[in-house]
C-alpha cells in the first residue's frame, strides 16, 4: 500500500462532545483544526497529532458500547516530560509520552486473537514495514499488535476508538487488493463529490480500516 500521507489517522465516537473536546485540547494538548459534518446527526472534530489527525466524531444519537480491538492510543509530544496514563471521558486508554528522535508521533495498540495471522495481514496485505519494536509503521505512526481475547461483532459506529485511516492514492485498487488478500469488506468505495474517495475494509478480527483518497492530498480523484 502506497501512502499519500506519511502518518496514520485515528477515529473515535462519543456522545460527550464538550468533555471530549476539553480532554483532547486541554489535558492532552492537541490542536483543533476543523469540524466536518458527517450526516446522520454526526460531526467530526479534527485534531492534529503531527501529520496525523485524531477524528472525534460526535453523534447526537445515543451510541452503544461495542467490542473493538483498538485498545490504546499513545501520543508522543515534545511538551510531555513524564509519561502519563489517562482515560478519556468514554474510558479509552490514552498514554502521553515524551517525543524523542526515535519515537512515532502516535502508536495505536490493537488486541488481536491470532497474533501470527494479524502480523501477516498488516505486513503482507497492507504492506507495512516492521520497526525495531516489532510494530508496523505507517510513515511516522506505529501500529502495535498484542495478543488479546476473542471479539464479538465489531461495530463501526459505537463509543470509543473505532477505526484507523490510511491516506492513499488509489482507493478502488487498494480496496480490491485487501479484499482478495485476507481482509473483508466494510464499505465499498464511494466518491464524496470532489473531496475524496473512501472505503472501509476490515482486518482478520473485524476491526475497521478506512482507505481514503483525498483530493487535497493526492491532487486527483482519477
Amino acid at each position: 500500500m502506497k501512502l499519500a500521507k506519511p502518518a496514520l489517522d485515528v477515529g473515535l465516537y462519543t456522545n460527550q462532545l464538550d468533555p471530549s473536546l476539553a480532554f483532547w485540547q486541554d489535558q492532552v494538548g492537541l490542536t483543533y483544526s476543523e469540524m466536518l459534518p458527517l450526516g446522520g446527526g454526526a460531526r467530526q472534530h479534527r485534531h492534529a497529532i503531527g501529520d496525523s489527525v485524531l477524528k472525534v466524531n460526535h453523534s447526537r444519537h445515543q451510541l452503544e458500547t461495542g467490542d473493538s480491538g483498538l485498545s490504546k492510543l499513545s501520543i508522543y509530544s515534545p511538551s510531555v516530560e513524564e509519561p502519563a496514563q489517562l482515560l478519556d471521558p468514554d474510558g479509552n486508554d490514552i498514554d502521553l509520552c515524551p517525543l524523542t528522535a526515535q519515537s512515532p508521533n502516535l502508536s495505536l495498540t490493537l488486541a488481536v486473537t491470532d497474533l501470527a495471522r494479524s502480523q501477516e495481514f498488516y505486513a503482507q496485505t497492507l504492506g507495512l514495514p516492521q520497526d525495531d519494536e516489532g510494530g508496523f509503521r505507517a510513515g511516522a505512526s506505529q501500529i502495535l499488535l498484542t495478543q488479546g481475547g476473542g471479539l464479538g461483532e465489531v461495530p463501526q459506529k459505537a463509543l470509543g476508538l473505532r477505526y484507523m485511516t490510511f491516506q492513499i492514492f488509489d482507493v478502488v485498487a487498494e480496496h480490491a487488493f485487501v479484499i482478495s488478500n485476507g481482509g473483508s469488506e466494510g464499505m465499498a468505495p464511494v466518491r464524496l463529490g470532489e473531496v475524496a474517495f473512501i472505503s472501509f475494509v476490515r482486518d482478520p478480527d473485524g476491526n475497521w480500516i478506512e482507505l481514503s483518497q483525498r483530493k487535497s492530498i493526492t491532487g486527483s480523484l482519477a
